[in-house]
């Protein structure tokens, strides 16, 4: 009795110890091996079920019965809550295992995207009728605290911890404490990266999370991704093909090797529309704005190497890149590389959007663009025509801002606002023609045939000095600075203080009539009928160089403190070295008297009476460009300017052509008077960035004397004016 009394209870202690420790049965035999070959067993084992990730992945996901002799040491986290069945006790007799089912439930958290481990799970073992265990949720909540407890501890405690998980583990709870730490590594057992914190929430993952990949793994999952609908423009030729579906499903069970090599050779076997087609498909869901995703610094820094025309049209892309295309120092640089130097502080156009500030040096270049279009193009504006004069000669024309002054053989100067095209006031004074002038802002000087010059105040009218000394005709003058120095038919040069009045040097050697002079400020220059062209030292009054070699008459000057270039009536054209007094080259082409010159950067355009333009390269002696053609001037070049890159030539048959520089191209007729060709003249121009002025007349009455004013500036004033 007492034996069978003793087995009983013996059978009742087993019973309850089993009851105690129900679900941990497998558990135990895992607990009690070696924490460290555990560990290894575990991760083998997981990482053998992410690359079975693709095939398992339906299984997994559904509620599909989980037999107890399969390893569900693959998932650690479930083996503490499995429980043998009813019937099965324990180890059976006839040692057959118990067949366990679970129910994994998981809900995807899209909180944290980035993570593997992004979802909330709460699974528990329950019992089913058929003596089975399912998951339920919503009954671990003492666990989630923990766990946010765990993951909030300093790093010293997280030292702590992985240590003892390290020692052999021999309590189910110390277990359990063990499995939430695993949270806090990857599915391959490395720790997350430091700084970069994990989903919070529930520890306990489903077996789907470990499989599911977080980035898009077909082009609908892409598109998804994007933002994009799932449904995509479809081809609507008729009803699909038999056996599309199966031949669907046959591509989908292909691995992926097996796809790609089926997608060449579909692709080899697909007409031109048809890949276009796919492209139209494909291409947008991998287009990326990396402009908006770079720091600013760096976005800026790639639209450096936009050409301002690029600049303006990617402006209209979108909100962000025309704030980034506003930037202020951005166009400041691209200013600098176009030549722009006019800041555009005075003339700030207010912008349609709100809250999109106009970057200055940006609306200076479209200012400064918007010219360069008007003069290579032009308008249908008709010029301002300003009349006076008479029907007499305009022998020289000036303008420096709003005023224009010309003067003529009548013996006067008029003043005019180049903006009203209104006559301000008439210069009176001169007792003969008025045949030079020079001009800066308001102070006017004036050579005349009555053997003097006058200073005047355009703003006043006043004749401020009479400059008397020459025992001719002033011929020609040259102002720098507070200085001019006048040439005359007596043959001297003088050289005249404005400010005072005061004649300061006599410059003498010349043996015929002062033609032309040029003054640097340091070097007079100094061509005449002598055929002469001279150097002098102003302050020391000595000629340091004569420069022989013409055979005509030398009508026309220029000078850059380095060469000295001379037109003469024998056709030629020479370059002198202005410190030596050599000659550089001989430029021959013309075919006639070279009456003006430009130079600017060792670049000459010379205009002469055989009606040619050409442009030379003065250091190599080099003719550039001959600007003729079918659009060339008809008679002789009468005024030459340079503008912008582009060539302005007036001429004898009525018109005022525009060219351009470094090509040579003929772009337009700027000005054609009514009477070109029967009389017409254009005697003289003055160009400035934004106007061009035009004395025009004719020898035998057929035009009226008059001065044509062209703005090519006139949008912003249009504006300012409304």
């Amino acid at each position: 009795m007492d034996r069978e009394h003793q087995e009983r209870r013996e059978e009742e202690e087993e019973e309850t110890e089993e009851e105690r420790t129900s679900g941990l049965g497998e558990k135990d035999r895992i607990l009690k091996t070696p924490p460290k070959r555990r560990e290894e067993e575990v991760d083998e084992e997981e990482e053998e079920e992410m690359m079975k990730a693709g095939a398992k992945d339906k299984e997994i996901g559904g509620h599909t019965p989980i037999s107890a002799s399969s390893s569900l040491t693959s998932f650690p986290f479930l083996t503490s809550s499995v429980c043998r069945g009813r019937g099965g006790g324990g180890g059976g007799e006839d040692g057959e295992e118990d067949e366990v089912r679970v129910a994994i439930v998981t809900i995807e958290d899209e909180s944290c995207p980035s993570e593997p481990f992004g979802t909330e799970t709460t699974n528990q073992i329950t019992r089913t009728e058929d003596g089975g265990d399912v998951m339920k949720e919503g009954e671990t909540e003492g666990v989630k605290k923990e766990e946010k407890d765990e993951e909030e501890a300093n790093c010293d405690e997280r030292e702590d911890e992985e240590e003892e998980e390290k020692a052999e583990v021999t309590s189910p709870s110390l277990h359990l404490q063990n499995q939430k730490r695993k949270l806090d590594h990857g599915p391959d057992g490395r720790p997350f990266p430091s700084g970069k914190k994990h989903c919070k929430g529930n520890g306990y993952l489903s077996p789907s999370s470990l499989v599911q990949a977080t980035t898009p793994t077909t082009f609908g999952d892409l598109r998804l991704a994007n933002g994009h609908s799932a449904q995509r423009r479809r081809v609507t030729s008729g009803p699909p093909p038999s056996g599309l579906q199966d031949w669907l499903h046959t591509f989908q069970m292909w691995s992926g090797p097996e796809r790609l090599l089926a997608l060449d050779e579909l692709i080899d076997r697909c007409e031109t529309s048809q890949v276009k087609h796919m492209m139209q498909v494909i291409e947008p869901q991998f287009q990326r704005d990396f402009i908006s995703l770079l720091p600013k610094e760096l976005a800026l820094y790639v639209l450096t190497f936009l050409a301002p025309r690029d600049l303006l049209q990617a402006a209209q892309t979108c909100r962000y890149w025309r704030i980034l295309a506003e930037d202020n120092l951005l166009w400041r640089e691209k200013c600098r590389e176009e030549g722009v130097s006019e800041y555009a502080s005075t003339r700030r156009r207010k912008c349609s959007r709100p809250g999109v500030a106009v970057s200055p040096w940006k609306s200076a270049y479209i200012r400064q663009h918007r010219i360069e279009n008007n003069w290579r193009k032009g308008d249908t504006r008709e010029p301002m025509v300003l009349k006076g004069h008479d029907d007499h000669v305009i022998t020289c024309l000036q303008f420096s801002g709003d005023l224009i002054v010309s003067g003529s053989d009548d013996n006067t100067l008029k003043v005019w606002s180049a903006i009203t095209g209104k006559c301000l006031r008439t210069l009176t004074g001169h007792t003969g023609g008025v045949w030079c002038s020079q001009m800066a802002v308001a102070t006017v000087i004036s050579g005349s045939t009555d053997r003097t010059l006058r200073v005047w105040d355009a703003e006043s009218g006043e004749c401020v000095h009479t400059l008397y000394g020459h025992t001719s005709t002033v011929r020609c003058m040259h102002l720098h600075g507070n200085r001019v120095v006048s040439g005359s038919r007596d043959t001297t040069l003088r050289v005249w203080d404005v400010s005072t009045g005061r004649c300061e040097h006599v410059l003498t050697g010349h043996v015929a009539a002062v033609r032309c002079v040029q003054y640097d400020g340091r070097r007079v220059v100094s061509g005449g009928y002598d055929y002469m062209v001279k150097v002098w030292d102003p302050e020391t009054e000595a000629c340091l160089h004569t420069l022989q070699g013409h055979t005509n008459r030398v009508y026309s000057l220029q000078f850059d403190g380095v060469f000295v270039v001379s037109g003469s009536l024998d056709t030629s054209i020479r370059v002198w070295d202005a410190e030596t007094g050599g000659c550089v080259h001989t430029l021959t082409g013309h075919q006639s008297l070279t009456s003006g010159m430009e130079l600017r950067d060792n670049i000459l355009v010379s205009g002469n009476a055989d009606s040619t333009v050409r442009v030379w390269d003065v250091r190599t002696g080099q003719c550039l460009h001959t600007l003729q053609g079918p659009n060339k001037h008809q008679s002789a070049v009468t005024c030459l300017q340079f503008c912008r890159g582009l060539v302005l030539s007036s001429s004898d048959d009525g018109t005022v052509k525009l060219w351009d520089l470094k090509t040579g191209a003929w772009l337009r007729d700027v000005v054609a008077l009514q009477s070109r060709g029967s009389g017409g003249v254009v005697w003289r121009i003055r160009a400035s960035d934004t106007r061009l002025v035009c004395a025009a007349g004719s020898r035998n009455g057929t035009e009226e004397t008059k001065l044509l004013v062209l703005d090519f500036d006139l949008d912003d004033k249009k504006k300012e004016t409304e």
